[in-house]
């Protein structure tokens, strides 16, 4: 079901005379998909066929006219009979997305309360009751005019499409740096994320182009995750409009954790939290000890050279290296893998010998290249280190508690744990 606001207000399901609907109704602002009845009906409905109530309305200027309407201007509908009242109204464009709208208490007035899109085709419902109770209809289509000069914000969804493990970020990078804290809820009310089964998260602004969704929790194993925008077309700021964007499916596999014991020398791994192998291994020794904290796998390199240099060693010091190392699964973009080392053995499951990475006899290693996947979950604890950044060296997103993480989203930083945020962005199965 598509997130986005709903106008639907009030009535619309049973005309009753005019005194009779004085004290239950009341201007709302409802969410899409949700059917809202603001009076309810205990008498029989008048079995006349609504009448023509374009007479008994007006539209803004440009609709009125046949013109294309400005898509930086509110819609407005108004009761011109001073004895009728607007009952309901109902907007959408052509990918039948509706456009959120508040109607006044005594039905005299309704407005749009979202952005209109640019260059989109619109239709419109109206339900009005006249001073006999007696329900009109009225509808009409319109269009909004393409601004002449703008540029487009474009959004790229990531990863790559494929099975990640339950630990995978979903990303979008924007073609344009949005900063303004209203123009950011835009962005973010457009951009939507669901999976089945379905789990509460929320987008996270890394910068002024990047945002990261994550569940609350780890995404189930086994689900199926959907990312979309539906920013094409709408405003977001001063000759910024939304740009279209490819949507992106994603699969998890098991749930695998790997957990690294820093002063036990051991490493844990659990598949769907059962554990399937203990490896003796070797972290950080002091000056280079291992980061501390929950990372995810960024990928796999069967042969990779390693050298001093790459971490500002100087060449001949005593801790200069270069090394060919093979299996090497990595974590941080900065360098930091678990991988073969078996010029360590003596050391593994005993000793910190190495310069942050995390290594292990050639065999384990080769299992554990084997086992995991981009997305999977390594976790290093009881380390002198410091704790894995959150951004920047990889995804370290999972280091923020729930509560932190939710005060990066534009839409749901101010409201209390636990509660909805703006617009819904739960994630939940995507309708047939």
């Amino acid at each position: 079901m598509n997130h986005s606001a709903d106008s639907r207000s009030a009535g619309g399901g049973t005309a009753r005379p005019r005194h009779r609907t004085a004290a239950g109704c009341t201007a709302l602002t409802v969410a899409i998909g949700m059917a809202v009845t603001a009076c309810g009906s205990d008498g029989h409905p008048l079995s006349a066929d609504p009448y023509d109530a374009g007479r008994d309305i007006s539209f803004s200027a440009a609709v009125s006219d046949g013109k294309k309407a400005d898509p930086d201007k509110p819609l407005e509908i108004t009761a011109e009979d001073s004895g009728g009242r607007i009952t309901d109204v109902t907007a959408t464009d052509a990918a039948g997305r509706y456009v959120a709208g508040e109607l006044s208490a005594d039905g005299g007035r309704w407005h749009s309360t979202s952005p209109l899109a640019a260059g989109a085709r619109y239709t419109v419902r109206v339900s009005t009751e006249n001073e006999d109770g007696a329900p009109g209809r009225e509808t009409i289509a319109f269009g909004t005019s393409t601004p002449r000069t703008k540029k487009r914000l474009d959004v790229t969804f990531g990863p790559d499409k494929g099975t990640y493990g339950v630990g995978q970020p979903v990303t979008a990078e924007l073609s344009a740096p949005v900063k303004d804290r209203a123009a950011r809820a835009v962005v973010e009310r457009a951009l939507k994320v669901r999976s089945e089964p379905a789990v509460q998260g929320a987008w996270h602004w890394v910068d002024d182009r990047k945002l990261h969704y994550r569940p609350k929790e780890y995404w189930p194993a086994h689900a199926t995750v959907r990312a979309h925008s539906n920013l094409a077309g709408i405003k977001v700021a001063e000759r910024l409009w939304g740009g279209r964007a490819k949507p992106l499916t994603l699969t998890t596999g098991d749930r695998i954790e790997a957990v690294t014991d820093a002063a036990a020398h051991s490493m844990t791994v659990y598949r769907n939290g059962e554990a399937i192998r203990t490896i003796p291994v070797t972290t950080g020794k002091p000056g280079f000890d291992t980061r501390n904290g929950v990372k995810v796998v960024l990928g796999k390199e069967y042969f990779v050279r390693m050298r001093g240099t790459s971490i500002g060693i100087a060449e001949g010091t005593a801790d200069s290296y270069d090394l060919p190392v093979y299996y090497a699964t990595r974590v941080t973009w900065s360098g930091e893998y678990v991988h073969a080392a078996p010029w360590s053995a003596g050391s593994q499951g005993a000793a910190n010998v190495s310069h942050g990475c995390t290594g292990m006899s050639t065999a384990n290693a080769e299992w554990f290249f084997d086992t995991v996947r981009a997305g999977d979950l390594v976790k290093v604890v009881n380390s002198y280190g410091d704790m894995m950044d959150p951004f920047g060296n990889g995804f370290g997103d999972w280091n923020l508690t729930w509560k932190n993480w939710r005060q990066g989203s534009a839409l749901v930083a101010d409201t209390t744990e636990g509660s909805a945020p703006e617009d819904r962005p739960r994630l939940r199965p995507e309708s047939a």
